[in-house]
């Protein structure tokens, strides 16, 4: 990638990294989270204009490196159990199924730690932390530097299109299930992939069983899963993000919705639901008001936002929607599936 290029990308991730986020009163919360078993050993150095930080994170190989071999890079995010460990795992038997050369695919699986792991583990004050699961809203750190953690995967994106380092990485691929897959979803939004597509790297991103999505306007799905008009006297912060475009970051908020929907439309993105992953009562089921606007369970929720897409745009997506029979709230099973698999590494066995 050329210097300009770079000093563009890195441009969008001081933006993002100022911006000051609003995070919805939902991901408050109720009662003290457990501390993660492990803290990822490697570290990314995060600098911005309010300090310098570190990020912990699980490489495949060592990305300092020149790594010519390197074709292919997949961002593999955590839940909302910070388990970056269990999801690194994941990736590296995804790759084993998919049966590509592992030395022509880097795995990186970032580590989005909350104040009270930092603090369990004694770790170094300048980790980044969040306070709570707020991370998967896009909220500034709480330590280490206030970056939101689109900034953190914008400058993942950036070390990664290093030419010096990969000079022949064609595709990146982000990852996520559940929590990981909200703050994907809402990354897609944020992201600015233009200098990446000019160095001839393809952005891909798989939507795994997240609670919710950003919508880009007012609608929400019926009781058909029809988009409609919402009554907003039934939920008043319906449409604020994370949810919707009220209250956007303040990298975007420059941009309409209308402008932010046109680039999201043409990003690859494949959405997938688990079949059996429809209990409205699961623990881990975002049930805001906000959420709930958006359906009762995670795969009507998944349906609702797809149609609602595909309605907004009938002259197609560059983007598909799966259920992946059978498999319930389960990111090893989800990430490791045929869909998952086939975007990730370009396999056969998932029919659009």
């Amino acid at each position: 990638m050329s210097s300009n290029a770079l000093r563009r990308l890195a441009g969008v991730t001081a933006a993002i990294a100022a911006s000051a986020l609003i995070v919805a009163p939902a991901l408050a919360q109720a009662r003290p989270l457990r501390p993660v078993s492990v803290i990822a050993d490697a570290r990314m150095p995060v600098d911005t204009p309010a300090g310098h930080a570190q990020l912990p994170l699980y490489l495949s190989a060592d990305w300092n490196v020149p790594q010519p071999a390197v074709q292919r890079a997949v961002v593999i995010v955590h839940g909302r159990l910070r388990n970056a460990d269990t999801y690194f795992r994941t990736a590296q038997h995804a790759r084993e199924l998919a049966g590509v050369d592992p030395a022509g695919t880097l795995l990186v699986a970032p580590q989005f730690l909350a104040t009270a792991d930092v603090s369990a583990h004694h770790a170094a004050g300048d980790l980044l932390s969040w306070r709570g699961n707020a991370w998967m809203a896009g909220a500034d750190a709480a330590s280490g530097a206030p970056v939101s953690s689109y900034a953190v995967l914008e400058d993942i994106a950036r070390h990664l299109a290093d030419r010096r380092l990969f000079p022949n990485l064609k595709t990146i691929v982000f990852a996520g299930h559940s929590g990981g897959a909200q703050v994907l979803q809402r990354y897609a939004i944020v992201a600015s992939t233009d200098a990446l597509t000019a160095a001839g790297i393809d952005v891909r991103f798989v939507v795994a069983s997240p609670s919710s999505y950003a919508y880009f306007d007012a609608q929400r799905p019926d009781a058909s899963g029809a988009p409609v008009a919402f009554d907003a006297s039934r939920c008043t912060d319906f449409d604020r993000w994370k949810y919707g475009m009220e209250n956007r970051p303040a990298s975007i908020a420059g941009r309409t919705p209308a402008q932010l929907e046109a680039d999201y439309v043409k990003r690859r993105i494949v959405y997938l639901a688990g079949g059996s992953d429809d209990d409205p009562a699961s623990v881990s089921l975002d049930k805001s008001c906000a959420a709930q606007a958006q359906g009762p369970q995670r795969v009507a929720r998944a349906q609702g936002f797809y149609r609602y897409l595909q309605t907004r745009h009938p002259d197609g997506l560059n983007q598909t929607f799966h259920i992946v029979p059978g498999v319930g709230h389960d990111g090893a099973r989800m990430l490791t599936s045929s869909c998952a698999l086939a975007t990730m590494f370009d396999t056969a066995g998932c029919a659009p």
